[in-house]
């Protein structure tokens, strides 16, 4: 039997309402997987500056490079918006990333046939939608230097070097190989020198990928054809800004936020999470979506462990529920058999999952 070990880093508002649930599952497809899990929490975010003055102690770090992978909840909350900008919960999430080398964001969009009717665009576009979103995570404006504001004036600086174009494009062109094998590479070229230097060096690494059939996309163009024809994308690569807003695009596409995983990795310590917020608006009311921590889980087990087989039962055993009308309150107005709370939800995928 193998065992893993897995730091669970709860976080804020719902998050340790969600990563409960995520556990529940993963223990459930243990038992029937050979394998089991060994658990270590950490603390991160707004609950870690109130016990330490410190949004990232140093012993979350290194609980989570002690690691296999790190099962993440959600962070931040009104209650520590007026923090100096480095005591803030995201800037904690930011200096994890680093620390981590989590260089590669995987955002799946998946709209589920059961749930058609919960996206804001018309059936017919969002059916059968299946995408991937590869967002490089450490580089380009958001970390790029040199940067600053004074009185009259802000400046950030995009850059990207050709190493890191090499290795998000590896990423990128290997989980095509797994799906359809379609890469779209997009960037801002008639525009950007930096993205004429990604146009460059993306061409290049797709020649070690011949199976793969590669495309470029401007990202305003990209932007445009999420909402027109979804079903177009198979894997999207980009940087770090565009992928930002255009995951977050993509996400809305399966008509709720709760449904959506995600799972930032590279050279050391995979991170596995729900896109969604801490939402403390309904901390504590167990009215929270599970379904995107299940799955986020899921992709744990599939990228982290290389764990196929308990990551299919686990996606077999959301869309069973789903399937068989099984909602939380944030579907519950779409054919909804039964509404459930976030543990009900969980008690009822992980049962599937045993099976």
């Amino acid at each position: 039997m193998k065992t893993y070990k897995i730091a669970l880093i709860k976080g804020d508002g719902i998050g340790p309402e969600i990563i409960d649930e995520a556990v529940k599952v993963l223990d459930a497809v243990a038992s029937c997987c050979d394998i089991e899990f060994s658990y270590e929490e950490a603390l991160m975010g707004g609950c870690a500056y109130d016990i330490t003055g410190d949004p990232l102690p140093q012993e979350t770090i290194n609980i989570s490079l002690n690691s296999d992978a790190v099962l993440f909840g959600a962070i931040g909350g009104a209650k520590w918006d007026n923090l100096p900008r480095e005591k803030r919960p995201e800037s904690g999430l930011l200096r994890f990333r680093k620390e981590l080398g989590v260089y590669a964001n995987l955002r799946p969009a998946t709209v589920f046939d059961e749930l058609i009717n919960a996206s804001s665009l018309k059936p017919e576009v969002v059916k059968g939608v299946d995408l991937m979103v590869v967002r490089e995570l450490i580089g380009g404006i958001y970390f790029g230097e040199p940067k600053g504001r004074d009185e009259n004036k802000g400046w950030n600086t995009m850059v990207y070097t050709r190493e890191e174009i090499v290795r998000i494009a590896h990423q990128a062109f290997k989980i095509a190989m797994t799906r359809s094998k379609r890469v779209c590479s997009i960037d801002k070229a008639n525009v950007l020198d930096v993205s004429q230097l990604w146009r460059e060096v993306v061409t290049e690494v797709a020649c070690e990928y011949p199976e793969v059939e590669l495309s470029h996309m401007y990202v305003d163009n990209a932007a445009m054809q999420l909402i027109r024809d979804p079903r177009q994308f198979d894997v999207m690569l980009t940087g770090n800004i565009f992928g930002d807003i255009l995951s977050d695009e993509a996400s809305m596409l399966s008509g709720s936020i709760g449904l959506l995983p995600s799972a930032s990795v590279g050279a050391k310590i995979g991170v596995y999470e729900p896109i969604h917020g801490s939402a403390p608006d309904i901390a504590g009311q167990g009215i929270a979506n599970p379904i995107a921590t299940i799955l986020s889980a899921s992709m744990m087990l599939r990228y982290a462990l290389g764990e196929h087989v308990a990551a299919d039962k686990i996606d077999a055993a959301v869309k069973r529920a789903l399937k068989e009308g099984y909602r939380t309150k944030d579907l519950a107005q779409y054919d909804a058999k039964e509404v459930c709370s976030t543990s009900e939800m969980g008690s009822i995928i992980a049962n599937y999952a045993a099976k």
